[in-house]
């Protein structure tokens, strides 16, 4: 039986302010580049709430090991 799993977390290599879009593209197999334009949008809908949220989700988030 095999126990590998993914884990979430923020990348070092793909990063261009805390690693979380690069992360998020790495977990889901994606170009961060797309990730990234997604979150744009996502802060241009949201009035800016998407900011608050990238900063808590980048606190949360683990570093990568």
């Amino acid at each position: 039986m095999n126990n590998e799993y993914r884990k979430l977390t923020r990348s070092r290599t793909k990063r261009m302010l805390c690693g979380v879009c690069g992360g998020l593209g790495e977990y889901l197999n994606l170009d961060p580049t797309v990730i990234r334009i997604i979150w744009a949008l996502f802060v241009f809908f949201s009035f800016g709430m998407a900011v608050l949220i990238y900063f808590i989700v980048a606190v949360i988030m683990p570093d990568e090991a």
